[in-house]
Formats: C-alpha cells, sequence, structure tokens
C-alpha cells in the first residue's frame, strides 16, 4: 500500500520529474522541479492551490519520481511525459497539424519552388510556417506567375517545351531557352522576396526596366514593371509595423470564466506571414503566465524551426530555462521577450485583441448554433445539455454502452461515461438501450449533486426510430414510478442514423421526420455521434482484452496478480510473453526457469 506521507520523506531534494497517479493508475498530472522534495511536498501542504489542482491533488492515489542531473534535462523528459500520457490536469495543447514551409531547392540544377511540410537538412532554403496553407499557396502561385521558373516537380532535358512554355508561365530552362545564370538571378529575386529583401530587388527591376524602354524592348519592360507592381503589392500585404527584428513569435491570450484562446502570429522580416489560434479549456483559475508556460513548452517541442524571439506579455518562472532549451534545439540564440513599450508592445496587444476576438466570435457561433437547435428540437428551452448514447458488441458479448455530454454547445469529453450491460443477454439492442437510460436518469434523480449531474434537456441515441422507441420507453417507466418529478422527466428523444457507409446521415425524431440542420449543426451532431461511439467502442475493446489476459494467465498455477502484472509491465502483452525466451521471462522476479516454461507451454496452446 502506498503511504503518501511516508513516500514524501523519501523524496531527493534532486531535480526531476514527477508523475501523479490516480487508483486506477492513470498518469493525470506530470510536472518538474529544481528540487523535487520541495516541490512535490507543497501539493500536500494546506496552501493557496487554485481549484484545478485541489481536484487534481484529491484523486491522487501515488506517485513517482525520476532524477535527472539538471532541470534543463527535466524540462526535456517532462514535455516528452505530457505529450504520450496527456495528463488530464496539465495544459494540453491538441495540436497535431504540421504547418506549410515554402521550399527553395538551392542545391538543384534549375531549382524550384513549392510547398511542403517536412522540413529536412538538405541545404534547401525553407520559409514559414504559414498558418494558412492558402497563403502559402497564393505565394507560391505568385512566386511562378512573375518570375516565369519551372513548373514541374522532375526536372530533365526535353527535345520539346511542354504547354507552359506557350502561355508564358515558364522560361522552359530544360531547352536551354534561359542560361542557368539567368535563371539563378531569378532563382535569388525569389529568396529576396521571400526574406523581405524587396527595396534593392524593385530598384533592380526598375533600373533593367528603363534599359529595355530604352533599347524599344516594350515586351520586356512590360514584364519587368508587372513584376516589380506585383513584388510592391505582395511586401506591403505583409508589412505589420516597423519591427526590425527577424523570425518574431508573438503570443497573446484572452479568456472568459470557461475557456482561454491563445493566438500566435507569426513574424518574419518584419512581415505578418501568418497567424493561429488554440483554445484550451478548464483553465479558468489558473495564472495567465502558467498556461503561457505550458503552451511554450508543448508548442515549439517538435517544430523544425524556431523563431529567434518570443513575445509575451509577462515574463513566466521557468524563462530562463525555456530559453537555454529552445537554444539547444535551435542551436542558436533564442530569447523570451516582454517588451514594455514601443511596436513590440503594440504587436503583443494586437495578439491579445485578435485572441479576445477569436474567444468572442467562437461564443457566438456556439449561441447560434444552439438557438438553432433549439427551433430544429422545438422546444421551450435552451437545450444546453444534450446526452448521447450508444450501445456496443460483438455477437451478444460484452455489451457495453457509452454516453457523451454536449454542455452549452461544446462537447465536454469529462463528461463521458461507460456502462456495462447487467440485465440483457445476448443482442438486443433496444433493450439495451432502455437499460442504460433508465440508470443513467435515476443517478440524476436520486443524486442530482453527482457524478452525472442534473438531468439532460434532451437525449440522442444512436440508431433510428427502435432505438427512439426504447429510450421513451424507458422516461415513460420512471415517470410512473417518481410521479412527483414527472414534469422534469419531460425529455425529448431523438436518433442520429448513418448511411451505408456508417457516416451520419441526419437526425430525426419518434415520427421518423428528418430534421432539415446547418451544416455546422450536421457537424456538430457528426462529432457528438463519433464520440460516443468511441467511447463506447473503446470500453467494448477493453473488456476484451481484459478478458483475454484473464484467461492466458489467470489459469496458470503458479502465476498470481504480482507475477501477471510483473509479466505485463515488461513485456507489454500475452502475445509478447509467449514469444519471449526463458532467460528474458525468468528475470522477472518470482519466476524460475521450471514456471518460465510453463508459461510459454500454456500460453502458446
Amino acid at each position: 500500500m502506498f503511504n503518501i506521507e511516508e513516500e514524501l520523506k523519501k523524496l531527493p531534494s534532486k531535480p526531476g520529474v514527477y508523475i501523479m497517479h490516480d487508483k486506477d493508475d492513470n498518469i493525470i498530472y506530470v510536472g518538474k522541479a529544481i528540487s523535487l522534495k520541495n516541490r512535490v511536498r507543497q501539493y500536500f501542504r494546506k496552501t493557496n492551490k487554485t481549484k484545478r489542482i485541489q481536484n487534481m491533488v484529491s484523486l491522487i492515489d501515488h506517485f513517482e519520481y525520476i532524477v535527472t542531473d539538471n532541470e534543463a534535462e527535466a524540462l526535456i523528459l517532462e514535455c516528452n511525459l505530457i505529450k504520450k500520457n496527456m495528463p488530464k490536469f496539465n495544459v494540453l495543447l491538441k495540436d497535431d497539424k504540421t504547418y506549410p514551409y515554402i521550399k527553395v531547392n538551392i542545391k538543384a540544377e534549375y531549382p524550384d519552388v513549392y510547398i511542403t511540410r517536412r522540413i529536412l537538412n538538405d541545404g534547401a532554403k525553407y520559409f514559414g510556417p504559414y498558418a494558412n496553407a492558402g497563403s502559402a499557396k497564393e505565394m507560391v502561385e505568385f512566386i511562378k506567375s512573375k518570375f516565369k521558373i519551372r513548373q514541374c516537380r522532375s526536372f530533365k532535358f526535353k527535345d520539346r517545351p511542354c504547354l507552359n512554355y506557350y502561355i508564358k508561365k515558364c522560361m522552359a530552362p530544360c531547352m536551354g531557352y534561359i542560361s542557368k545564370q539567368e535563371y539563378m538571378k531569378q532563382i535569388d529575386e525569389i529568396v529576396n522576396v521571400l526574406e523581405g529583401k524587396t527595396e534593392n530587388l524593385i530598384k533592380q527591376i526598375e533600373k533593367e526596366m528603363e534599359e529595355a524602354a530604352k533599347d524599344m524592348q516594350y515586351e520586356k519592360a512590360a514584364y519587368l514593371r508587372d513584376k516589380k507592381i506585383a513584388i510592391e503589392r505582395i511586401s506591403e500585404k505583409q508589412k505589420v509595423s516597423n519591427i526590425s527584428e527577424n523570425d518574431i513569435d508573438v503570443i497573446g491570450l484572452a479568456r472568459n470564466e470557461t475557456k482561454v484562446c491563445i493566438e500566435i502570429f507569426f513574424v518574419r522580416k518584419s512581415k505578418m506571414i501568418g497567424r493561429e489560434h488554440f483554445f484550451l479549456n478548464d483553465l479558468a483559475d489558473e495564472e495567465s503566465k502558467e498556461i503561457i508556460s505550458g503552451f511554450i513548452k508543448q508548442y515549439y517541442m517538435d517544430r523544425p524551426i524556431l523563431p529567434n524571439k518570443i513575445m509575451i506579455r509577462e515574463d513566466i518562472e521557468e524563462k530562463e530555462i525555456l530559453q537555454e532549451w529552445l537554444s539547444k534545439v535551435a542551436g542558436r540564440k533564442v530569447e523570451i521577450k516582454t517588451p514594455q513599450k514601443g511596436e513590440k508592445l503594440r504587436l503583443v496587444e494586437m495578439a491579445e485583441n485578435n485572441a479576445l476576438i477569436t474567444l468572442e466570435n467562437k461564443e457566438k457561433d456556439k449561441n447560434t448554433i444552439m438557438q438553432e437547435l433549439k427551433e430544429i428540437l422545438k422546444m421551450n428551452k435552451m437545450p444546453r445539455k444534450i446526452e448521447c448514447f450508444d450501445i456496443s458488441n460483438l455477437a451478444g458479448t460484452n455489451i457495453v454502452a457509452g454516453m457523451s455530454v454536449m454542455q452549452d454547445g461544446a462537447i465536454k469529453k469529462n463528461m463521458s461515461r461507460r456502462f456495462k450491460i447487467k440485465t440483457v443477454f445476448g443482442q438486443d439492442d433496444p433493450r439495451c438501450m432502455k437499460e442504460v437510460i433508465t440508470r443513467r436518469l435515476i443517478h440524476s434523480i436520486e443524486n442530482p449533486n453527482g457524478g452525472f449531474g442534473g438531468l439532460p434537456d434532451a437525449i440522442f441515441v444512436d440508431g433510428g426510430i427502435t432505438q427512439i422507441r426504447a429510450a421513451i420507453e424507458a422516461i415513460n417507466d420512471l415517470k410512473l414510478k417518481y410521479k412527483e418529478i414527472e414534469e422534469n422527466l419531460n425529455i425529448p428523444v431523438y436518433g442520429m442514423v448513418k448511411d451505408d457507409k456508417h457516416s451520419t446521415r441526419a437526425l430525426i425524431n419518434e415520427n421518423r421526420e428528418e430534421l432539415k440542420i446547418s451544416n455546422n449543426l450536421f457537424n456538430l451532431i457528426t462529432l457528438l455521434q463519433d464520440t460516443v461511439h468511441d467511447t463506447a467502442i473503446g470500453y467494448h475493446k477493453k473488456l476484451r482484452e481484459k478478458e483475454a489476459v484473464k484467461s492466458a494467465l489467470d489459469n496458470i498455477n503458479g502465476i498470481g496478480e504480482v507475477k501477471k502484472k510483473a509479466l505485463l509491465k515488461t513485456f507489454g502483452s500475452v502475445k509478447k510473453i509467449a514469444n519471449a525466451s526463458i532467460e528474458e521471462i525468468t528475470k522477472i522476479k518470482g519466476i524460475n526457469e521450471k514456471l518460465a516454461q510453463k508459461i510459454k507451454e500454456e500460453l502458446k496452446q
């Protein structure tokens, strides 16, 4: 048995990472510390803690820690563990996007320009990141139309030019119609445009334009004029300020009662090349600087290209160690700055203002969807809480149900619940649905302040008319049983039906009428259906795996709970245990060669 008070006494005064577990051994929080002894003890002392941390501490069953040589190592390990385990009480950035970059493969004989999402150490020049792929595409199209470089990705010399040459979109280097020297001059100009070095380039083009006009080469002069205008326009479009420094990321934060929005501007060569925003939930009482610190750790962990400077509103406690880590990753100095005045401060304020607008717009969109849902469902009140249910089984075995919740237009994964069917044996989804709806509603009727909270305003079931009728039957039975609250149980039920490809097709009522809904609402309902489906399927899979493990290991004499856990922890699965050698298995404490041989024989039957 893990005794927290006793384990706290054993903590070393060394840097490292601590990992908090709940009673089910789930990792719920990962943190780093200069002194593990001082930091971990703070969680279990009566100090002023945020509500989120209080909730986390109340769930801690046991903890473990990993000692590192220094704080920098602890930071890297912390980031890796957070990314791998996604603990519910850490600041989580759910961002798996790869951003587009513009690549100029200057090492090629005749370089081309294109969009890529992979950064390679190949000597090419990369420009970005572009938060909006459309912006990157627009820039590449501009470059190819104005500089007439090759359009083909695989370059080779030909016996005749392609169509792009005849429509004046390429100078046909494949035919030798432009010298390599002239072609590389075009590439140099493109690099200057992408780097924002346009002043000298424009002067050079103006000079060439005048010379072409003097020589009565009017077609060339017109081409140079159009190129000059295009460069001036794209340069002006990107300019955001007179900041002289290069490669800056600007981070702004805005928040309301339930949500945090972080806006990040990408500024390269004094020009805005893109922006992105992220929403973080359940951080209402967390300090802004703690949120920013957590965001920086996760956002920059796997970035192939880092900025020279990151600008934020206020200093963060981990600033020095974060700068050290980022500089090591980048191979050059990376600074975290908190500007106090001038253009740099105004840029941070601009990011904050945009974060606030993004947050407000999200709330407006949510309210619009909720109003539409109220009208579609013909309800007198706003359907603030909608619960969705799905049944999962395989040939009538391990029958389970999943429940997902949409609260105020947002899907709350932390409110999802799982049920093991208790009264139905064999494949009968409607009866299973009736059991689950009954059990779920009784939770709120008899304990309104419990984990399920209050009754839902509406119920969605994954399925058609038979599932709808089963849910309505459950509600009607409860009305007879709890007559004193009969009015509270007037909960409408709707079905989410799928097409032949198992994709959401429509929302239907008890009369089998399909409800006409907007694309935004349709997408939200699809997401809700996918969430409950994943919850049910995930639980069903877990039970099957648990059953498989039980039947494989628990029937072996000499293998108790301790040895079973040790085997699974070491090898990861029953299959890997079966494929392990006798020598590998005997390394487990308490397992001798005879028992190891028996394990292998039993598992291979």
